[in-house]
């Protein structure tokens, strides 16, 4: 759903089993902002993935649904052609409650997903797989879902993480120790597959790199005691969040299987290597007017009536004020920016201050604050940023790289990361891509 008039189209594969068509989702989006409504199901049970609703946790949207993923926020290529993932930011998940087919109570089933092993945290929980109906916590047993990242509340794997774990509600598990296996690996690929499957006191995690080699078993073994064996599967389907609708994790899924059934080792072997004949393979977060890693820039505004105001700080706060070649030493610095590779993704930019070193425009609370870095994993894709082409058509727009929904913008002179149409009141559509647009000249300082 594009954010100009917000009318939707549906992106089909290119061909029968292919890729999807990024060209015809470029040109429905140029120059406005885009948003995934609906992830379809292609087993032809109609079990598609929409907006999930309020649960046990409410999310950020209006009436407490989660918010949904910008539909161009993870690029990738597939044996050369584009196609986008789903990014998911914490607040933004899907659900299905009502699907058909799905394994229930203590049946076998089998699931798989490609997801992008450096995006990750330790919110609960970037889930893909089998949850409650109701989007409560029903006690344990009641999921059966993929698991992805480094939360140490429950289980953990070797290492420090991320882990492909199961979330079999009230505890991650990644083997039949509820706190610990050694045997399940920190992953560090940029594209992972994850396996998970069960059947009556039996479950097994399996995992790969996705770009090449094999599968390798990670735990394969009887359930976990205390209300795992039986299971009490309830059939729905999520993405990106816990059964209870938890939504502080992230994460990015590219594609996902479930099957009723107990798959072999030999056909999710088969999977793999279909997955790594598909090439998956990085392409560019940045469009629009380049910029160059070291040089001193200002950013202007386009919006009429506001175009002769240059992006700035004081103190920590981010605004907007009119500078000009004669403005004071001071204000020019205040008004300057180094431009940094990604703290957090070095395929986009970081912004250093000019007059401040070592301190880096970022967004908290999706207000743009100068904070200095304090080497944090959160402060570095708070303080990430990919730069695009102009949503007015004007020099660039930059979008937060940890919430590519949102977007460097001036509203009443103060600097947001903005959702075109979203709850705060910076968010208002009206003025979105002028306010959101900005003109990258040699910085004043």
């Amino acid at each position: 759903r594009r954010g100009s008039d917000n009318t939707t189209t549906n992106i089909a594969p290119l061909s029968a089993g292919g890729v999807a068509n990024a060209g015809a989702q470029d040109s429905f989006c140029a120059g406005t902002t885009c948003l995934i409504t609906i992830i379809y199901d292609q087993s032809g049970r109609g079990n598609h993935l929409t907006q999930a609703p309020p649960g046990g946790f409410r999310g950020p949207e209006t009436n407490g649904y989660d918010n949904l993923a910008s539909a161009t926020g993870a690029p990738v290529t597939l044996n050369g052609q584009k196609a986008y993932g789903v990014f998911v930011s914490p607040g933004t998940g899907y659900r299905n409650n009502k699907v058909s087919g799905s394994a229930t109570g203590d049946a076998a089933e089998g699931m798989y997903a490609v997801f992008d092993g450096t995006h990750y945290n330790g919110g609960c929980c970037f889930d893909y797989g089998n949850a409650e109906t109701n989007s409560l916590d029903t006690g344990n047993g009641h999921m059966e879902a993929l698991y992805y990242g480094d939360n140490t509340a429950w289980g953990s794997g070797s290492g420090s993480g991320p882990w492909i774990m199961a979330d079999l509600e009230n505890g991650l598990f990644s083997g039949v120790n509820p706190k610990n296996n050694a045997g399940d690996p920190s992953i560090s690929y940029r594209f992972v597959t994850a396996i998970l499957k069960g059947q009556p006191n039996q479950w097994a995690i399996r995992g790969a790199n996705a770009a090449s080699g094999s599968l390798s078993t990670y735990y394969n073994g009887v359930r976990p005691a205390n209300g795992y064996n039986p299971m009490k599967k309830e059939g729905a389907i999520i993405l990106g969040i816990g059964g209870d609708n938890s939504v502080s994790a992230q994460g990015t899924f590219y594609e996902g299987v479930m099957t009723t059934g107990f798959p072999s080792d030999a056909t999710e072997n088969a999977v793999q290597a279909n997955i790594v004949a598909a090439k998956y393979a990085t392409t560019s977060l940045t469009s629009g007017p380049g910029l160059t890693v070291g040089a001193s820039i200002s950013l202007r505004a386009t919006t009429p009536g506001y175009d002769t105001r240059y992006l700035a700080h004081t103190g920590s706060t981010v605004n907007t004020q009119v500078v000009t070649s004669s403005s004071a030493t001071l204000l020019k610095q205040q008004a300057s920016w180094t431009v940094r590779a990604g703290l957090g993704n070095s395929a986009c930019y970081s912004f250093e201050s000019r007059d401040t070193p070592g301190s880096f425009i970022r967004h908290n609370n999706f207000v743009l604050v100068l904070g200095a870095n304090d080497g944090s994993k959160q402060m570095h894709e708070d303080a990430t940023f990919c730069a695009q082409s102009g949503l007015n058509g004007q020099g660039n727009s930059i979008r937060a790289w940890n919430y590519p929904t949102c977007w460097f913008r001036h509203y009443d002179n103060v600097g947001y990361a903005a959702r075109n149409g979203g709850v705060h009141f910076f968010d208002a559509a009206g003025s979105f891509n002028n306010d959101a647009s900005w003109v990258v000249s040699t910085g004043f300082a």
